[in-house]
């Protein structure tokens, strides 16, 4: 079975300020396994990076923060796929780029396991990929609920990591995924 690599986000505007607090500090390290072992391997990694279209974003094209994290700029012939929204496959040829290559089972990191990573990971079961989504290779940040209390990150990643394995994604580990593919 045909099997790609996409990292979603990682992206520099995370880290500007205004941003709320982030769970696992780890989250880099173990991306940059995955992209290690992928590269390693010789097989397909396809960039997503968000391109927001919101005029005050750290993500705009425009801003510094709409550039790659240190170690996760893309390499000859790995593709970035960008995007305005959360999915990865809404407005852009992610999906086509996908089957030309025969892809049927992605592999999927990044920020924010809540959102992006999220989205794009329930689409992508829905179009009918066999999806594993490394929770460890993931953060997202705090937020606030309608009563303005905070929910902790740790909180909402580990729902999160729960709902997409519940009917979406086989949830894994850098270290499972690298033992198992």
């Amino acid at each position: 079975m045909a099997i790609a690599l996409i990292p979603i986000d990682v992206q520099q505007g995370f880290d500007y300020p205004g941003w709320p607090r982030r769970n696992n500090p780890d989250m880099e390290a173990n991306g940059q396994k995955l992209l290690a072992f992928w590269r390693g391997k010789g097989w397909p990694i396809l960039h997503v990076r968000h391109d927001s279209v919101e005029p005050d974003s750290t993500l705009r094209p425009d801003h510094p923060g709409n550039g790659f994290r240190p170690g996760f700029a893309p390499q000859r012939y790995e593709p970035v796929i960008g995007k305005s929204v959360n999915s990865a496959f809404i407005g852009t040829d992610l999906d086509l780029r996908l089957r030309r290559l025969g892809i049927e089972k992605i592999v999927l990191f990044g920020i924010s396991t809540d959102m992006c990573v999220s989205t794009t990971t329930r689409m992508a079961a829905n179009l009918g990929y066999k999806v594993t989504l490394v929770g460890d290779a993931c953060f997202c940040f705090d937020l606030k609920d309608e009563t303005g209390e905070t929910i902790p990150a740790e909180e909402i990643h580990r729902a999160h990591l729960a709902t997409l394995r519940h009917e979406f994604a086989t949830v894994m580990t850098t270290a499972e995924v690298i033992a198992r593919t």
